[in-house]
């Protein structure tokens, strides 16, 4: 896809979702890779918002709604009016964070809002996945984000998903760093690229009802 952006990508949105631990305004990994993303889609014609989960009052449960307080329906309005969601979580003991955790489960209520003709609430959105750490996993959190993201609707444009760990046991974290790693720069390009280029495509042409 042309970086000028088509017609139909000129219209795309994307929603990130922070799902580190922290509460803003406290510098977080996690949102400088989001940003980093979030920002390569914008060549592409792609208008651009995010959220940090923490900031957030997400209830436990698998409802579109929780009740008495609940934060997750505003949330998950955005998740649903964007073309693209980039969900990005830190790795805490080899595995996707308590938040993302929360934010899939919460997820799982679109399983319930299935149409009669088997189409789903996010059928025609792309979703992308960013993980960080200081430690090894991210293959494995990757792993763990993008199928549940595949199970309730979404649809994975093709390439390496955007990953940054550090040396084990150390010290250093993402934030710290000073410029992106040139090789993490050049993946990120990819994930971006392919995202804008399927939701336009979805956008023009959605998936059409099982037969």
């Amino acid at each position: 896809m042309d970086k000028k952006g088509s017609k139909e990508s000129k219209s795309l949105t994307a929603f990130g979702m922070n799902c580190t631990l922290k509460q803003g305004p406290e510098e977080s990994s996690t949102q400088k890779l989001l940003d980093q993303i979030l920002h390569a889609l914008t060549p592409y014609g792609v208008g651009v918002s995010h959220a940090r989960v923490a900031d957030y009052v997400v209830k436990p449960g698998v409802k579109a709604d929780e009740g008495n307080g609940d934060e997750w329906p505003a949330l998950r309005s955005k998740v649903l009016d964007a073309n693209i969601l980039v969900l990005a979580s830190p790795i805490w003991m080899g595995q996707p964070s308590s938040v993302a955790k929360r934010v899939l489960e919460r997820m799982d209520a679109f399983l319930d809002e299935i149409d009669k003709q088997g189409r789903y609430p996010t059928f025609g959105r792309v979703a992308i996945v960013a993980v960080v750490g200081n430690e090894d996993g991210a293959h494995h959190v990757t792993a763990e984000l993008y199928q549940a993201l595949a199970d309730v609707g979404f649809t994975i444009p093709g390439g390496s998903s955007a990953y940054w760990v550090g040396e084990a046991m150390g010290s250093v974290n993402y934030k710290d760093l000073a410029r992106m790693p040139p090789k993490l720069a050049s993946t990120i390009k990819t994930p971006a690229c392919n995202a804008a280029h399927l939701a336009a495509l979805l956008k023009k042409s959605p998936y059409p009802a099982p037969g």
